[in-house]
């Protein structure tokens, strides 16, 4: 989805990571929960923090600080884990997502986004829906289905399935 889709006002979840704030549109976010013990799992990327147990259902959870190449998120009392629903080959599929800390939700209109950064062809930023600009603060709208690779996603669930 490019800016140029997003043609009425849209609430967004933000929340931050390092000094950085970003956004998911909230349509895609079923919940936040407060930071919990992960359980590791052997051979799987380093941004895959571990899963945890959502009411009986296995979910992973992904560091998205290590995800965007920042330091691994440290546990603080603001550390929290968004729960996020992603679609992937058409299937849609539970993640958690590690953040520093979540702000607030925010109805963003379309002439408060502008389209994401283009950085050449080595860097790939399909993954940022837009910047929204709110008061003198950027806000890095981001495109949930598109973080990650199918591999990675493959990767998140196996580990899922050999825990479950």
């Amino acid at each position: 989805m490019s800016v140029a889709s997003i043609t009425e006002s849209t609430q967004y979840l933000t929340f931050k990571l390092d000094d950085e704030v970003f956004a998911l549109d909230i349509s895609q976010v079923r919940e936040v929960l407060d930071f919990t013990t992960l359980t590791k799992v052997p051979r799987t990327p380093d941004f895959m923090r571990g899963v945890i147990n959502l009411r009986g259902s296995v979910v992973p959870v992904v560091d998205m600080r290590l995800k965007f190449g920042m330091t691994k998120t440290e546990q603080t009392v603001n550390t929290c884990v968004i729960i996020a629903e992603i679609t992937l080959d058409g299937e849609k599929l539970i993640l958690g997502a590690l953040a520093d800390s979540v702000q607030e939700v925010i109805e963003l209109d379309p002439d408060q986004i502008e389209p994401g950064p283009r950085i050449g062809t080595r860097l790939n930023t399909d993954f940022i829906k837009g910047m929204g600009k709110r008061d003198d603060e950027f806000i890095i709208i981001l495109e949930v289905n598109r973080i990650f690779s199918s591999e990675e996603l493959a990767a998140a669930h196996a580990a899922k399935d050999e825990v479950a």
